[in-house]
């Protein structure tokens, strides 16, 4: 199977100096005596990896990994200082969605704008406008302008126009932890009926659970290094979460193996630190001798330990 995405090398450098606060002339005389300066940022430094049809990949790493970065260069919208990036077929990318839209205009104006900066016409969006309205929400806000709108409304309403694209590519960046919680649900079940399909994906989540739900392919990135490109998936999601907590990156495969049986073993500890103090509430309850507590303990047991009240109804058989 042919490579859909094939990034090679990839660096993406920025440029940062003084010219924006010296204006024009200014820069003229500095840079004919030798006084001009610049600083290089390397936002992402030989990122290389290749993904086929249908794989999703997962993107991690702390503020400042070089993620969106690298996003942007893959959708088109940077081309990167250093290596090559090929992709095939039409690709959509949700990265900062409520880019875009005109903040005098009403919903309505603007899900007819945004439709039309997609490449839809008129009749489609005709067709699809009430669906539209219903997936995010805002029926009751149609005429409202976009910028009386609140931020959470603003994502629903970019979302749910973005959900309208039937792309060969499919790039996110944390646009499954949009508005509140039931809309999240309701937008990243889209997201997975979309995926489904065959998409080939790349998602940047700082919610690792969606990286272990929804991805076959995992690449840490650190201040723009590379840290891996792997299909050990809950490995190296585990020695992140452990990178999280210890702030120690790994240097080789055991390091990584290392770290990920420690987190394993964390999240044990805590399990049974959190079972200790169910029992310690119980037994709390357990003291008092009125009804109230007996039965206040029986549903706790009915609902963290059904299988002892089963054992005790045995035990009462059997005496």
């Amino acid at each position: 199977m042919t490579n859909v995405i094939d990034c090679k090398n990839v660096s993406i450098r920025y440029i940062t100096g003084d010219f924006k606060d010296i204006g024009f002339k200014e820069y003229v005389m500095r840079k004919a005596t030798g006084n001009y300066h610049v600083q290089e940022f390397w936002a992402d430094k030989n990122i290389t990896f290749k993904i086929k049809k249908g794989d999703m990949l997962g993107i991690i790493g702390s503020n400042g990994a070089g993620k969106s970065t690298l996003l942007k260069a893959i959708s088109g919208v940077m081309i990167p200082t250093e290596g090559t990036i090929k992709t095939k077929g039409s690709i959509a990318a949700l990265l900062e969605l409520t880019a875009g839209f005109d903040g005098d205009l009403t919903v309505k104006e603007n899900t007819y704008l945004r439709g039309a900066m997609l490449g839809y016409t008129r009749e489609f969006m005709n067709e699809m406008y009430e669906s539209i309205i219903s997936f995010a929400e805002l029926e009751k806000f149609q005429d409202r302008l976009f910028n009386q709108l609140s931020s959470g409304m603003r994502s629903r309403l970019a979302f749910s126009i973005a959900c309208l694209v039937n792309p060969d590519i499919l790039i996110l960046d944390e646009v499954l932890s949009v508005g509140d919680g039931a809309f999240r649900k309701k937008s990243g079940d889209k997201m997975r009926e979309i995926l489904s399909s065959g998409v080939t994906g790349i998602l940047v989540s700082h919610t690792t659970a969606q990286i272990r739900e929804l991805c076959n392919k995992v690449l840490w990135l650190d201040h723009g290094e590379q840290i891996c490109f792997s299909d050990e998936v809950d490995l190296y999601v585990n020695a992140y979460e452990d990178f999280l907590i210890n702030k120690q990156l790994p240097q080789s495969y055991e390091d990584v193996q290392m770290m990920s049986e420690r987190y394993l073993q964390n999240v044990d500890l805590e399990q049974q630190k959190k079972k200790a103090k169910e029992i310690k509430r119980l037994e709390e309850v357990l003291r008092n001798k009125n009804d109230y507590a007996v039965e206040a303990a029986l549903n706790i047991l009915k609902e963290k330990k059904p299988e002892l009240l089963k054992k005790s109804a045995f035990h009462e058989e059997k005496a």
